[in-house]
């Protein structure tokens, strides 16, 4: 029993070496990169805008402003 389970270690080594002789050489393909997702652009709300907001300001402090 020791001695199958010795060879089973030996032979999972041999095969680790070998996959990572393989990967470093270029003879195994790598795994694609995942294609990142565009990040979308960030959304301008009314209240994000500060001509929009001193507008608002203005127009509460004087309300009989016509414009």
């Amino acid at each position: 029993m020791l001695r199958f389970l010795f060879v089973l270690v030996l032979f999972g080594v041999a095969i680790y070496l070998l996959v990572r002789v393989f990967q470093e050489r270029g003879m195994m393909p790598e795994r694609p990169a995942r294609p990142q997702r565009p990040t979308p652009p960030p959304s301008i709300a009314p209240d994000d805008d500060e001509d929009f907001l001193r507008d608002l300001d203005r127009k509460r402090l004087n309300p009989e402003d016509p414009d």
